[in-house]
């Protein structure tokens, strides 16, 4: 029965993270719920080892149907993978709890100007080319990679709103681009957490199936129905992030 409630959730949560972010908010709550007494890590540590697979899907997925900026793309998961390896490493040494309080604030932000301005990322339009471009998504990558080591929530959906806004990409293009990097993130998550021993396989394994198939059924909406559609989830999500962030931090 534990293994089906973490596989339920393992599926709803690749479905909402292939289309713009934000699985974790599914997914690891049930891991916590389910097994309470568990070491956080090793729970960290199952949530990477499912949705890796799903983020990877994804991003072969999207990379079929829309045309990714390799060439700045690649050196920005490189830089993601160096920054989530160092932020894992710096939260074994120090506490990254005064982030939980600030979290919601930044998203509420992130939401606020997504509403204003009706127009972001319903047009692609980078900003960017050659050189330029593959400094700022490096910029990006190490930035947001250091912060998923370090604490965590929210990455993916980051992630699309800085490619939107700094970039200029359109919301399904960011989003697509977003998986990539995200992969590359959770790779280097997943690695340290292997190593450490927090991984329980059995569970892991089950759950990046179920992980995969809510991956392939958003990724199938995401690009039926465009960057617009893209922006609604994104506004839902990052909406629940605010008010699961938010408890966390001040009523928990």
């Amino acid at each position: 029965m534990e293994l089906l409630i973490v596989s339920v959730a393992s599926l709803l949560a690749g479905f909402v993270d292939s289309i713009v972010g934000g699985g974790g908010l599914i997914l690891v709550p049930a891991l916590f719920a389910v097994f309470p007494t568990t070491h956080p890590a090793t729970l960290f540590g199952v949530n990477k080892g499912a949705s890796i697979w799903g983020t990877a899907v994804a991003t072969v997925q999207y990379s079929r149907r829309v045309n990714l900026r390799w060439a700045a793309l690649l050196p920005a998961a490189a830089a993601g993978f160096a920054g989530s390896l160092g932020g894992a490493w710096l939260v074994t040494m120090v506490d990254g709890g005064f982030l939980r309080k600030l979290l919601p604030f930044v998203l509420v932000a992130v939401l606020m100007y997504t509403l204003v301005k009706k127009d972001m990322g319903r047009h692609h339009t980078p900003r960017f080319t050659g050189r330029a471009e593959t400094a700022v998504a490096c910029c990006i990558g190490l930035v947001l990679g250091f912060y998923d080591g370090f604490f965590g929530p929210g990455t993916g959906s980051f992630f699309v709103f800085l490619f939107v806004r700094w970039l200029g990409y359109d919301f399904l293009n960011a989003s697509a681009s977003a998986k990539l990097l995200n992969t590359a993130t959770n790779l280097a998550a997943l690695a340290l957490f292997a190593y450490k021993g927090h991984v329980w396989w059995h569970f892991a394994l089950t759950m990046a199936v179920a992980n995969v198939v809510g991956s392939l059924l958003g990724t199938r909406l995401a690009l039926r129905h465009g960057a617009g559609f893209v922006r609604l989830v994104f506004i839902v999500v990052v909406s629940a992030l605010i008010l699961k962030t938010g408890f966390d931090a001040f009523l928990k």
